[in-house]
């Protein structure tokens, strides 16, 4: 059923590699760093959390059980929440490390990575720039200027990746997006 998709994140990985070539002046992500999987939504396409299903049911038993864990602890949290937007620690984060590496979504795949959003006409900078890590070298956060000639005129939203001609190539209909503990709560 993941055929196509497999293929379509092979090449996309690829290009994605060249990306963060492109981008390593500015780059501090290493393993071990796990601040972007810390705190957000993590917006997921139908296909990703499909996907990344797979990823979990091939996991040891013990380490779904850590994962369902962390599942069941944030809807309980999210059910006394009452801001706008829920953040929270991804649960397949397990002692820094992702355990679906592998199987991870878009969103996953480019964070760190600053880039044009044509949609919405400005640069957008992962969240580690606030922490001294990426881009935060070339950031003046009084001013919100970037100081770096050769921003990735790539769009990297999920959106745009998904609306792409490797998308097409591949024939990937990606479904709802939605926040991937939307799509817990939907189990």
């Amino acid at each position: 059923m993941y055929e196509n998709y497999k293929k379509f994140l092979d090449e996309f990985d690829k290009k994605l590699s060249s990306l963060f070539e492109n981008q390593k002046n500015y780059i501090y992500c290493k393993k071990g760093c796990s601040y972007c999987c810390e705190n957000g939504d993590y917006p997921f396409s139908q296909i990703e959390f499909g996907y990344i299903t797979q990823g979990f049911l091939a996991l040891p038993e013990k380490t779904k059980l850590l994962v369902q864990q962390n599942i069941k602890k944030l809807k309980k949290e999210k059910k006394y929440f009452n801001g706008e937007i829920f953040e929270h620690k991804c649960p397949f984060l397990i002692n820094n490390e992702c355990c679906v590496y592998a199987y991870r979504g878009i969103i996953c795949r480019t964070f760190g990575l600053g880039y044009y959003d044509d949609e919405t006409g400005y640069v957008r900078l992962p969240d580690c720039v606030n922490k001294n890590l990426n881009y935060s070298q070339y950031y003046d956060e009084k001013t919100k200027q970037l100081t770096i000639e050769n921003v990735l005129q790539e769009n990297l939203r999920i959106d745009s990746i998904f609306d792409s001609e490797l998308s097409k190539k591949y024939n990937i209909e990606c479904g709802e997006i939605r926040s991937m503990l939307n799509w817990f709560e939907q189990k």
